[in-house]
């Protein structure tokens, strides 16, 4: 008999049944598996059921919840058509193929949705269609009856065969109608139907020895569908004894681990009669053909070997027919069972069904990632599966069914220290020895924005000089976002600060560099604070705020200022470290008396002066810089303390004008000076003449101004003539000057210094006329021995003259004419006479005064070493007359000489 087909179809219904059953995963469970049936053999794209509705979905959420089936099996089915919604057959399903004997055939799958995560059970059972026809193993059976055959007797017929199950598989046989023989149909434990041949009378030989009868086997199905075999029954001579078998059924029990070419079991039939009669020969007389390739019949001993591979996975049960006949036709049918015994040979094997990768590092404790079949095709303890993972992970197996896990979340997950897992699943048996298997998960963790930036330093000092550029950088801050993307991307910006910190500086968004925005002045802010916030790019964003102090560090840009004496009262300041000038002093300028009877250490006055620097730059020291006795007075080199350095004497001046500086000790240092006027006098009383006199005897500033414009024409008028000087000697080396024609061929004298012929001076306090005798003309820059002396004349002579206008008679010549004596010294008539009484230092220190300023070389000295007072005045103003070239150019020189005079001449 053959059974191949139903073990076949028992073995693949065990391993869908194996991958269909999936547990819900989290949220909410579908409330009953969502069932369909379908006839098997249905086309492609046929319609199963509207899967979308029955979940409860509508058109407008599919989008979102993304439907989509899941299998286990190696093999898909059904699909969801192009409108997401009804589920759809794949491909062409043959029941028989996927299920064999196996009934009901149902096929399950899993439904997935998302947002929420879901998975719903759906099974779609595979209805039979009689598409399948009974069939025999053998179209041909040959049946040997001997003519002595009783009636009654039996004689089994290969069973027929057919996939279908239900109504329509095979229900019945039928025979052609024949007088000596019936058919009768025997059912077996199993279920299947075997159909016997029984004679129903005795057979002649002689008559008739050959009998032909058809078996049809039909089934249930509408339309009905049938099969025939043809039988060929042969009448023989008599046989006494048929054989006998010593068992009727032989049961047997195989490891599915024999080896090929092992002795399976042996059959044992016999006969009682003798010679060939009794000699009997074994053979399958119905035996699936699965069966056929596994075993071999030995005909002659009736053993049974193993010529294939045993595997219970594939067939667990295997049924036939043995038949033994004599020499003499006779023959005798056993039937033999045989069944495999699982054996620990299969590995169990893993399916994952990954739902959620990468997973958000912010997915909490039972949070499905994958669902895990286990499949072994052992039985008993050899295919009881557990599951473990290796290592030490925050994640956990859960069993959900049977050979079904769910991998989930155990502990929180954090991807800023682990960004991605390696899952290492192992599946290991019961069996003996147990067998494993091990599937690999890759596991990453998504990020989410769950930490906010970090700064390096939670307070921030930066320390600017003072006086800085507007923009300069002052320092950088940094943050750190553990997250990454968008949400580790950091920008910065100012989030306050202190009062009116927000103008002085700026950051940059991207570098966190923070730019001053002014120059700072350490005098009007020295420190200040602003907040600087970091914020990440997530979604909601993080932030965090770091605290920037600026300190503004001192820069001696600020020179000290005197407070006492007050600017107004004489002081002054400067940049620098030198002593500046002596400022004018007003008439309301403060003064200090201290009284003649002062012993030394009295305190006169105290400079006061403040520095708005710190600091170093702000340390002050004093020094006295000009004072009239600089042995009577000193100031404190810290306090700024005046004090008498002697006791005060009789001889000091009763006006004394003090000017101290006050410097600080910055790089470089600044100073200012302050001008303190003291009056010696025992009272205030005694005081008042001097304080008058001085301020009858103060230049005003407008006099002051006055000198500063005279000594600028001073130096004007000085370099005219040098370039005057320059032009002359030019000219003259063409000829004489048309300006001096008047003065004749010999203007000058050959033996004295050269001196105009007239001169009259208007402008000074005494009015004289100088005439001397003309000599040679001196080229330039050139001097000639000394004269012979000059005859000595009385001061009044010399300095008395005629009035001007008035030529004397030796001037009266036509040009170019030579006076008459030439030797003679001629000399002005004095219209008027003046007596003058000149000491003789005064006098020389006036011509010396005269001669340094007209800038005359020293050999000057030399010409007038041995002229009296006199002659030394005549001759240092002739050499001035001579230097100017000209009386015009001589005016301005004459000033020099009037000054001179003012100091050093007194009238009798």
């Amino acid at each position: 008999m053959e059974v191949e087909p139903a073990a076949q179809g028992r073995a693949a219904a065990g391993r869908i049944v194996l991958l269909s059953v999936l547990l819900l995963v989290c949220c909410r469970a579908a409330p009953e598996r969502i069932r369909y049936a379908i006839p098997e053999e249905l086309g492609r794209g046929s319609l199963v059921g509207p899967l979308a509705r029955d979940l409860g979905l509508s058109p407008a959420n599919l989008p979102a919840r993304k439907l989509r089936i899941v299998s286990g099996d190696e093999k898909q089915y059904f699909t969801l058509g192009e409108d997401n919604t009804n589920l759809r057959v794949k491909e062409g399903i043959d029941r028989e193929g996927i299920c064999g004997a196996v009934s009901p055939c149902v096929l399950s799958f899993e439904a997935v949705v998302e947002n929420p995560f879901n998975i719903f059970h759906v099974s779609v059972t595979i209805q039979d269609i009689n598409d399948n026809a009974p069939h025999f193993d053998r179209e041909f059976v040959a049946i040997e009856m001997i003519e002595s055959t009783p009636p009654g007797a039996r004689f089994p017929l290969g069973s027929g065969r057919d996939p279908d199950i239900g109504v329509n598989s095979l229900q019945n046989y039928l025979i052609t109608p024949n007088p000596l023989f019936s058919l009768v149909v025997r059912e077996s434990p199993d279920g299947t139907k075997q159909p016997e041949l029984v004679l129903e009378k005795s057979l002649d030989r002689e008559n008739q020895r050959n009998h032909h009868l058809i078996l049809t086997a039909v089934d249930g199905g509408d339309p009905v569908r049938s099969g025939t075999a043809q039988i060929k029954i042969t009448v023989t001579d008599a046989n006494d004894n048929p054989p006998v078998f010593t068992k009727e059924i032989y049961k047997v029990q195989l490891l599915e681990n024999l080896p090929e070419g092992s002795l399976a079991f042996q059959v044992k039939a016999t006969d009682a009669d003798e010679g060939t009669n009794a000699e009997i020969t074994y053979s399958f007389s119905d035996i699936a053909n699965s069966a056929r390739q596994l075993y071999t019949l030995d005909s002659r001993t009736g053993e049974v070997k193993v010529t294939g591979p045993l595997d219970y996975e594939e067939g667990k049960y295997y049924e036939a027919s043995v038949e033994g006949k004599d020499g003499g036709g006779l023959s005798a049918h056993a039937k033999v069972q045989i069944d495999i015994l699982d054996v620990n040979d299969n590995a169990p094997t893993l399916s994952l069904l990954p739902i959620l990768n990468p997973i958000p590092e912010d997915s909490g404790p039972t949070t499905v990632i994958a669902v895990i079949n286990v499949r072994d095709r052992d039985s008993g303890d050899n295919g009881e599966v557990s599951c473990d993972i290796d290592g030490n992970l925050p994640f956990r197996l859960e069993p959900s069914s049977e050979n079904t896990y769910k991998l989930i979340v155990a502990s929180a997950l954090d991807r800023e220290k682990v960004s991605a897992y390696n899952i290492t699943i192992t599946a290991r048996d019961r069996g003996i020895p147990a067998l494993s298997s091990r599937t690999a998960l890759v596991l990453e963790v998504s990020d989410v924005n769950d930490n906010a930036p970090v700064f390096e330093e939670a307070a921030y000092s930066a320390y600017v000089a003072e006086n800085n550029a507007a923009g300069a950088a002052v320092l950088r801050v940094r943050a750190r976002d553990a997250d990454a993307g968008a949400n580790g991307r950091v920008s910065y910006w100012l989030a306050g600060g202190s009062a009116g910190a927000a103008p002085y500086v700026s950051v940059e968004a991207r570098s966190g560099a923070v730019y001053a925005q002014r120059s700072f002045d350490y005098e009007q802010c020295r420190e200040f604070a602003v907040a600087v916030r970091a914020q990440d790019g997530g979604a909601p964003a993080r932030s965090s705020t770091a605290t920037v102090r600026v300190f503004v560090l001192d820069r001696n840009d600020n020179a000290p200022r005197v407070l006492w004496p007050a600017a107004g009262a004489g002081a002054g300041a400067g940049a620098g470290a030198g002593a500046a000038g002596a400022a004018p002093v007003p008439a309301a300028a403060p003064f200090e008396v201290v009284p003649r009877s002062a012993e030394a250490g009295y305190l006169v006055a105290k400079v006061v002066a403040v520095d708005a620097d710190a600091g170093r730059n702000a340390w002050l020291s004093y020094e006295l810089v000009q004072a009239p006795e600089p042995a009577l007075f000193r100031v404190g080199l810290h306090s700024g303390e005046v004090r008498t350095a002697r006791a005060v004497s009789e001889r000091d001046a009763a006006k004394q004008r003090l000017v101290a500086v006050v410097k600080d000790h910055g790089q470089p240092a600044l100073s200012a000076t302050a001008t303190l006027h003291v009056v010696l006098a025992e009272s205030l009383q005694e005081a008042l003449p001097e304080l008058s006199e001085r301020a009858a005897g103060a230049d005003s500033p407008a006099e002051l101004q006055f000198y500063l414009v005279l000594a600028l024409a001073l130096l004007s008028a000085l370099f005219l003539l040098s370039v005057a000087l320059a032009v002359l000697a030019r000219v003259r080396r063409a000829g004489p000057p048309a300006v001096l024609r008047c003065l004749g061929a010999q203007r000058f004298s050959v033996a004295g210094a050269a001196f105009p012929a007239d001169f009259c001076e208007g402008t000074l306090p005494y009015s004289y006329n100088l005439c001397v005798a003309p000599g040679r003309a001196v080229a330039e820059a050139a001097w000639l021995p000394p004269p012979p002396p000059l005859p000595s004349l009385p001061a009044e002579e010399l300095v008395g003259g005629e009035p001007c206008g008035k030529r004397s008679p030796s001037s009266s010549a036509g040009a170019g004419e030579p006076p008459a004596d030439a030797d003679a010294p001629q000399v002005c008539k004095p219209a008027r006479s003046l007596s003058l009484s000149l000491s003789q230092p005064h006098a020389e220190a006036a011509a010396l005064c005269c001669a340094a300023l007209r800038g005359l070389p020293a050999a000057a000295g030399a010409v007038t070493a041995g002229l009296s007072f006199h002659e030394r005045m005549t001759h240092s103003c002739a050499v001035s007359f001579l230097a100017a070239g000209s009386v015009e150019r001589f005016l301005p020189s004459s000033l020099c000489c009037r000054k001179c005079y003012r100091y050093a001449v007194a009238p009798r």
